[in-house]
């Protein structure tokens, strides 16, 4: 008996642990669409709610890391930006108060584009830390994208 009590136990244990993290990544899921939606709409004040106090935005130019209130400047008088994710993959650090993010992108204005990330659990919920847009390249455009880059890089010295 007390060998099925123990089981019963478990069982309910890894249940409810499993409920829970179901739980925690459709919050996360929530968090990430909605940041999205608000940026389509220019809606700044939820986009950046959205983020932690010490938020980074790091763009796809090299020279483009924002933390939180530069980015809410640069933002400010924009329109917005339309990113609508068509693929996600989100984990759960095991004391669950982290999550990291990779999501493959379809961008009105550029296509193809992958977003990664790290959001915190706050006690206001989840935050987005860090976002990184960047444009996948495929491996046959590689060399002739990262000459290009280099030649232009070379020009500013």
């Amino acid at each position: 008996m007390k060998e099925l009590i123990l089981s019963f136990c478990v069982v309910a244990t890894s249940a409810a642990f499993g409920q829970s993290i179901s739980s925690e990544l459709q919050a996360i899921n929530e968090v990430l669409d909605a940041y999205h939606e608000a940026a389509s709409r220019g809606d700044w004040d939820n986009y950046f709610a959205l983020m932690s106090d010490d938020g980074v935005f790091l763009g796809t130019d090299a020279v483009e890391r924002w933390p939180k209130e530069v980015f809410r400047e640069y933002a400010g008088d924009r329109s917005g930006w339309v990113y609508r994710s068509v693929e996600r993959h989100v984990n759960l650090t095991p004391d669950g108060n982290s999550a990291w993010f990779d999501e493959i992108l379809d961008s009105e204005s550029y296509g193809t584009s992958r977003g990664t990330g790290v959001l915190i659990k706050t006690p206001d919920g989840w935050k987005i830390s860090q976002y990184h847009l960047t444009f996948p390249i495929p491996n046959e455009l590689a060399r002739e994208m990262t000459d290009a880059i280099k030649e232009f890089e070379a020009r500013d010295n």
